[in-house]
């Protein structure tokens, strides 16, 4: 999933959530989530703050974006 914010997530096989610069493709974050991702990320706001979810295992994961 692209953002207009100009960052890309996307999950790899071996189970890390990961944000890179759509740009350069520079890794900006790679978070290890121990578990098979199911689905792929989607974006939402609540009262300004944008957040990112996907579905790991039998969970859904959240992170919130700095402004």
């Amino acid at each position: 999933m692209a953002t207009a914010g100009g960052i890309v997530f996307y999950g790899d096989p071996s189970g890390y959530f990961i944000a890179v610069g759509a740009r350069d493709g520079k890794t900006l974050w790679r978070v290890p989530l121990n578990a098979t991702i199911k689905t792929s990320p989607m974006t939402y706001t609540v009262d300004g703050e944008q957040f990112v979810a996907l579905a790991v295992g039998s969970n859904i994961m959240c992170f919130g974006l700095p402004k």
